[in-house]
Formats: C-alpha cells, sequence, structure tokens
C-alpha cells in the first residue's frame, strides 16, 4: 500500500516539466521522481524528513510507514532543476506574472480586478497535486480569469505586514484588491498531507468568496479590517537578524537558485530565534500560529468554508452551542471563504475572552459566543509543523516527544491524568544533539520536566518552556528508564 501511495504522488510530480513531454520523457521524468523520494536534499536548516531522525543527512524512505511525511516539506532530488523548470514555463504564461507582486498590484489597480498571489515552493512534494491543478486545469479558468494571477515562488522580499499567512504550509494563496487591502487566505492542511490530493472545491469556494467580498468593495471595508496583517518588526525577511546578510531581494539565476531562496517557513522559524536570542518569551501566535478549528473542537469539512463536520464533546465550540451542520459565516466579525481564513480569525483572537460567531443553521441565521480560556492556543497540535523542529531544538534539546498511550501507561504504572512523555527521537546534531549530550535516551519516557507532571501534549509544554524558561538555564527532569527512575537536567536552548 505504501508503494502504491507513493507511485499515486508522483504520477503527478514535476507538472510543469511534463507538460509537452513525449510520453518516453514523461516515463523517464516519473522513474527520477520515484528515486527523488528516497533521496530527500539538503536546505539552508535541513530537509525536514532528515532533521527529524537525526539533525543532518540522514535519509528516510518517503514510502515507509506513511506517505504523511510529505507534509513535512520532503523534496524533489533535483530542486534546482524544478526551480528553473517552473520558472522556464511560468514565465511564458499568459495568466500567471512570474515572481513579480508590485507588477501584480500595479495590474490590479489598472484592470480593476482583485489580486491573487499563490506563494508555493516548488521543490517541496507536499500539496504539489493541488499547485498542479491550479496551475494546468482549464476547469479553474472562468474563475481565474477574473483575477490578476501572481506565481510567487520565494518570500525573500515579500511585505511581512502585508503577507501574513501559514508559514508552515508548502502552497497558500492571499486575496487581494489593488489597494492593498486582503480578502482571505486560502491554504489546506489536507493538501499538504497528501501530495496527491488534486480537488479544488474548496479552492473555488474561496475564489467565490474573494470575488463576492471584491463586488462588495469598498462598501464591505470596515468588516475586513481583521482579516488585515498586524504590525510587524521587519519589513521584508531579509532584515530579520537570523536571515538578514545571508540573502538577498532577487534569486541568483546565474548560480545557485535554491540557496538563494527564503522558504516561507524560515520566516516563523527566524522571528522565534529572534525572540529567544532576545532572552524574551516566545509569543504564544508564533508557537501556536495559524491555529486549526479543532483546537477549539471543531472538525470542519475540507471542501466547504467552514460547515461543521463534528464537534468534541466538553470543547470550546460545544459550549458555545456549535452543532454538526452549522455553517460559521464569519467569525470575530470577518466573513469567511476558506478554513484557512477561520485559522486566521483565532490567530488574531485574544489570549481569552469571547470571540463572536455569526452561524447558519438550517439556513437560518444565528449569533454564538466561543468563551476561550486562558492558554486556549496549547491545545494546538503543532506536532506535525515544520516550523516545531527548531522549537525542539530550543525547548527539549532536540528530543522528539510523545504522550504515552493510556494501554503504554497502564503497563508502567503511569496514572492517566499524569505525565508521561515517550522520547520517540533524539536528536544527533548541533543544537538539536543537547539533550542525547546531557544523558537523555531514545524510548525513555520524562513523567516530570522543569517542575510539571500533570498530562500534556508534546506542544503543550514546548509552548510551556519556550515562554517560562530562557536559553542557558538547566530544568530537572526525571525519567523512566526500563525498571530505573533517574534525574536529568535538560539544557534550554
Amino acid at each position: 500500500m505504501a508503494f502504491a501511495a507513493v507511485r499515486q504522488v508522483l504520477e503527478c510530480a514535476s507538472p510543469l516539466a511534463l507538460l509537452g513531454a513525449s510520453s518516453a520523457d514523461r516515463k523517464r521524468q516519473r522513474t527520477g521522481a520515484l528515486q527523488d523520494a528516497y533521496a530527500p536534499a539538503q536546505g539552508p536548516f535541513g530537509s525536514w524528513p532528515q532533521r527529524l531522525a537525526s539533525g543532518r543527512g540522514v535519509r528516510l524512505a518517503f514510502a515507509v510507514g506513511t506517505i504523511a511525511l510529505a507534509s513535512s516539506a520532503e523534496t524533489v532530488k533535483d530542486r534546482e532543476g524544478a526551480i528553473r523548470s517552473d520558472r522556464a514555463t511560468m514565465s511564458r504564461d499568459a495568466r500567471w506574472i512570474y515572481n513579480d507582486v508590485q507588477k501584480g498590484f500595479a495590474d490590479a489597480r489598472r484592470t480593476g480586478k482583485p489580486l491573487l498571489v499563490v506563494l508555493r515552493c516548488v521543490p517541496c512534494l507536499s500539496c504539489l497535486g493541488i499547485d498542479a491543478k491550479v496551475l494546468q486545469d482549464t476547469e479553474l479558468a472562468p474563475w481565474l480569469d477574473q483575477f490578476v494571477c501572481v506565481r510567487l515562488i520565494n518570500a525573500n522580499a515579500i511585505d511581512l505586514a502585508m503577507f501574513q499567512f501559514d508559514y508552515d504550509l508548502s502552497f497558500s494563496t492571499v486575496f487581494f484588491n489593488g489597494d492593498g487591502t486582503v480578502y482571505g487566505r486560502y491554504g489546506s492542511w489536507t493538501h499538504q498531507k497528501n501530495p496527491a490530493d488534486k480537488t479544488v472545491a474548496g479552492y473555488k469556494r474561496a475564489l467565490d468568496g474573494a470575488l463576492a467580498l471584491h463586488r462588495g468593495y469598498p462598501a464591505n471595508k470596515a468588516s475586513l479590517t481583521g482579516k488585515q496583517g498586524g504590525p510587524a518588526p521587519f519589513k521584508t525577511p531579509l532584515e530579520i537578524p537570523a536571515l538578514a546578510g545571508k540573502y538577498k531581494r532577487d534569486l541568483d539565476w546565474e548560480g545557485k537558485v535554491v540557496g538563494s531562496c527564503i522558504h516561507c517557513h524560515q520566516i516563523g522559524d527566524a522571528f522565534r530565534a529572534w525572540h529567544r536570542d532576545q532572552g524574551k518569551p516566545v509569543p504564544a501566535d508564533l508557537i501556536y500560529p495559524m491555529p486549526m478549528p479543532e483546537t477549539i473542537g471543531l472538525t470542519l469539512a475540507p471542501e466547504q468554508i467552514a460547515a461543521v463536520q463534528s464537534v468534541a464533546a466538553g470543547s470550546i465550540a460545544a459550549k458555545a452551542g456549535l452543532q454538526a451542520g452549522d455553517e460559521v459565516v464569519s467569525l470575530a466579525g470577518q466573513p469567511l471563504i476558506s478554513i484557512a481564513d477561520f485559522s486566521w480569525a483565532l490567530h488574531r483572537a485574544p489570549a481569552s475572552g469571547p470571540l463572536a460567531a455569526a452561524v447558519k443553521r438550517g439556513g437560518a441565521p444565528m449569533s454564538l459566543t466561543l468563551n476561550l480560556p486562558a492558554e486556549w492556543r496549547r491545545k494546538s497540535d503543532i506536532s506535525k509543523r515544520v516550523g516545531t523542529w527548531p522549537m525542539r531544538g530550543m525547548a527539549f534539546g532536540g528530543l522528539v516527544l510523545e504522550d504515552l498511550a493510556d494501554d503504554a501507561r497502564a503497563q508502567r504504572g503511569v496514572g492517566k491524568d499524569k505525565m508521561a512523555m515517550f522520547v520517540k527521537g533524539v536528536g544527533q546534531y548541533g543544537k538539536h544533539a543537547a539533550a542525547k549530550q546531557a544523558g537523555f535516551q531514545k524510548d525513555d519516557i520524562i513523567v516530570e520536566l522543569a517542575g510539571l507532571s500533570a498530562r500534556l501534549a508534546e506542544g503543550e509544554l514546548i509552548g510551556y518552556l519556550l515562554q517560562s524558561h530562557r536559553p542557558g538555564e538547566q530544568v530537572k527532569a526525571t525519567v523512566l528508564r526500563g525498571a530505573q527512575r533517574i534525574t536529568l537536567s535538560l539544557p534550554m536552548q
């Protein structure tokens, strides 16, 4: 089954390069892509699967266990070739403006059309299916023809006050008015986790939603206030200390393109490092960016705008009165055009307090209130995010932790309400080797850390440590190792 899944993904590998290719060429490319899947590449921070396994250079088989590894930014082997092929094809495309946001805004102002900016990490296998569909399929043409379309393949010079979205995704879209007003966002973790997923029903709905908002503009401008990006401490990624001096505004087409590209996830990494290097707590919205609806107990239908599929018992959403079948029309006063818009409203929500939701139930409008308790963001599942790996280095010294299942707890005599963090992986290099050097081992079970002994998810523990402890501190850990109960010190970085 794993190999069949890989094959399905690779049928759509390098979609742009397959345009106009002979059948023999297509076969060769698919064969090469299959080889690529078993040879993850090394980037400025190392490829995610490599870093997950060892922090450096370890190859991870793409198909072993689950195809979901591709969601963590696994790339094709020839990343340089993929980017150059993308440019060769898309720079000649009649619809898409290639890597020139300013031209896109100018054209939007000139034509009166809304602007659509796709931000795509070209070498990443994640979101490959939807990217190919949006670029090539005539099904979307009637919608795309109503926009000025820009394809942006690097984040070097983006305006950080304007382009605020989920930096951990490999394919995102931001919809604008020509004057810079944001209409909404699109990003899909369903497509991120499954590169073969080419469904675009949700994308069409986002396009429809953006077009409707554009038709109502500027009369509806006040309702869009919450959709605009907040203040940014730096104008562009090039100014953030962790990236400054290492990259230039433009890609190096005369040299190594890949090495000259700032990837979107590096923005989040650099912001967190900036706070950490100053000895300041990392803000919660950087640790838990763009919270998924599940954070408040909602599962939304993946190809709808914000249609409630299920509500977790006892959750924030359940207490607010939300029910399966409800359609969330607006959140925090913001009209929604996608699930990403829902996450954005949560991203900008207060640390605690009420959040208004406008809902349709059976076609009838109603108003509900989500009451957000203190530390609600810490319920976000950040385990699969690319940006979590550097945070594991800061908080855990390179450990990958997993809450021990109830049956395993019973075998070890650990209560269901107590901490039992299973050490799933131990980093081997650089900052990610700090825990190893402190004596931690794979298969250890941490039952107390930094004075905490209650049951927590990995993400909750990361948030606590990054907000309560500074680099250079040592926190005490109690560890079960076989029949032993030992005490170790974990360095904060």
